[in-house]
């Protein structure tokens, strides 16, 4: 029974203080999944409701917020019920659950951002080209590429772990992610190779082709008139910005795992927390500020609970006033 439930279940020991600060870290995340999940729904309900923001730009900024959404349900519900118990154990089968989604999920990502730094490059570089080449079948298959493709990917090395054998049943995280390898007797070197030909060169090409887009992108805004710089600042720049702070996380992850640098645990969980916390918050905060259109619907919409708020109002003043110098019959 001993040996069943070590094979099983894999300790994470990368929470700092728990025991001290258990409700702390229990409001604190609870808190944060609330507010990731408000707010990246509400600008996807807003882009789904209205009809002027189905176009392939907000399209694609919707699958990067549900992604976000994706990715919080997968990570919050498990951190809330650790934190709120004695000890942080996982099974492995939900261990590699995890660690499936943080890959599928972060190349999906990385794609979206690709499609979305495509999208800008057409619509400014080659604006006579545009209609004909984001017409309205292609974003949507587009997007759905975007989430399949990293799935069958990682859906490979994922069904090769099921049975490799376990020596070590302790992770200095508090979800599975790259460091789910410390835990095999053997690293394998199929999975190895596969990662980096696969992943290695899709992030690789990624990269590339968005630094190439925005290259040629701001070549065209040089030489163009304020009208259209200003244009490709509201839009550009919330995708690099979006991009710069992804492209900084996941290069300290592929760092931290491909280097096997023993970082200490409160540095590991400082990171982790960025990654969870500070990234989902953040796109719906970039996209819903920035998006001059998105930001607009906000707006109307702030402004309408505010008049129902005020009518509402007034009503119940009304009937006060008139039920106390109501004439007596």
């Amino acid at each position: 029974m001993g040996d069943e439930l070590n094979q099983t279940y894999i300790v994470l020991e990368g929470f700092v203080g728990v025991t001290k600060y258990r409700y702390l870290y229990f409001v604190t995340m609870f808190t944060a999944y609330i507010l990731i999940l408000s707010s990246n729904v509400s600008i996807v309900a807003l882009i789904v409701i209205h009809r002027n923001l189905h176009e392939p730009m907000y399209v694609f900024i919707a699958g990067l917020l549900m992604n976000s959404i994706l990715y919080a349900t997968v990570i919050y519900p498990k951190i809330l019920v650790d934190v709120l118990s004695e000890k942080q154990v996982i099974a492995y089968s939900a261990c590699l659950f995890q660690w499936f989604a943080h890959y599928s999920l972060g190349a999906a990502e990385i794609l979206l951002l690709a499609a979305m730094s495509y999208d800008r490059y057409v619509s400014i570089c080659n604006p006579l080209r545009y209609p004909v080449i984001m017409r309205k079948p292609n974003p949507s298959v587009i997007l759905f590429s975007a989430f399949l493709l990293p799935v069958l990917l990682v859906s490979v090395p994922t069904a090769m772990n099921v049975n490799t054998r376990l020596c070590h049943f302790a992770l200095s995280e508090i979800v599975c992610g790259s460091m789910i390898y410390k835990l095999h007797c053997i690293k394998s070197v199929v999975l190895n190779i596969y990662g980096l030909a696969v992943f290695g060169n899709m992030i690789i090409f990624c990269l590339l082709f968005i630094f190439f887009a925005y290259t040629r992108i701001l070549t065209v805004v040089h030489r163009s008139g304020p009208t259209v710089r200003a244009k490709a600042a509201q839009t550009c720049f919330p995708h690099l910005i979006v991009l710069i702070s992804t492209s900084c996380l996941s290069t300290f992850e592929v760092i931290l795992y491909r280097t096997e640098a023993n970082f200490p645990i409160t540095v590991r969980l400082a990171m982790t927390l960025q990654k969870i916390l500070y990234h989902p918050l953040f796109n719906p905060i970039i996209y819903g500020l920035k998006m001059q259109e998105i930001n607009k619907h906000f707006k109307r919409l702030f402004s309408l609970s505010k008049i129902i708020h005020c009518g509402n109002t007034l009503t119940r003043q009304t009937v006060i006033v008139y039920c106390l110098h109501k004439p007596k019959v």
